[in-house]
């Protein structure tokens, strides 16, 4: 792959994850919640959906998903239901976590499978990125798959640096508004409006 197909690449990529959208929304009201470490587990786990998503696209499983509206449709639904689910679960949460700890409810490793689950299960990534990848690569090349697959992971690796930087200044600020009354019970809720919304906007594509 020649490096200024990469380059375009690259630089697309980096627009793409800095605009405001559903994932930066999701990442920034975890991290003033529950410190930058859970954000950059979280950030960690998103980037690794990427990596899934890709490996999808090699296979065609994506051009299946596509063609099959059941298939989709059932996607959608369990993604839908699986973000309805962690948002009662931030609604439910009533200020038992103390600002300036560790959100203790839940291991690193939940918050990353949540990442992980959060993105695998988004039908709209993976259409994204049966539309997205391809349109850098020869599809006429016996490389096609090894340049998707890089493409891929500096899809991931750049999203990961781009998601782990909002978490860690989301960190930064979150250390002005220790104290603050009721915060843990307002960012609950909008951890849960946020995935709500996502939810309902994968219903309704």
């Amino acid at each position: 792959m020649e490096i200024n197909t990469l380059s375009y690449f690259l630089t697309a990529s980096v627009l793409l994850t800095l605009a405001p959208g559903p994932d930066n929304l999701y990442l920034l009201a975890k991290s003033l919640a529950s410190g930058a470490k859970s954000g950059v587990f979280l950030s960690a786990g998103l980037a690794s959906g990427i990596v899934f998503h890709t490996g999808l696209v090699i296979l065609g499983v994506a051009a299946l998903i596509q063609s099959s509206p059941m298939a989709f449709a059932g996607l959608k639904f369990i993604g839908a239901g699986y973000l309805l689910y962690l948002a009662w679960k931030a609604f439910q949460e009533k200020g038992e976590l103390q600002m300036g700890q560790a959100d203790e409810t839940s291991s690193y490793g939940a918050i990353y499978r949540r990442g992980v689950l959060m993105n695998i299960l988004n039908p709209k990534v993976l259409l994204f990125f049966l539309a997205f990848l391809p349109q850098f690569v020869d599809a006429a090349s016996a490389d096609f798959a090894w340049n998707i697959a890089l493409l891929g992971a500096v899809f991931a690796l750049q999203a990961f640096v781009i998601f782990s930087g909002i978490a860690l200044c989301a960190g930064r600020v979150r250390t002005f508004i220790l104290g603050t009354r009721n915060l843990n019970r307002i960012l609950g809720i909008v951890q849960g409006l946020v995935l709500t919304i996502i939810a309902l906007a994968i219903l309704l594509s």
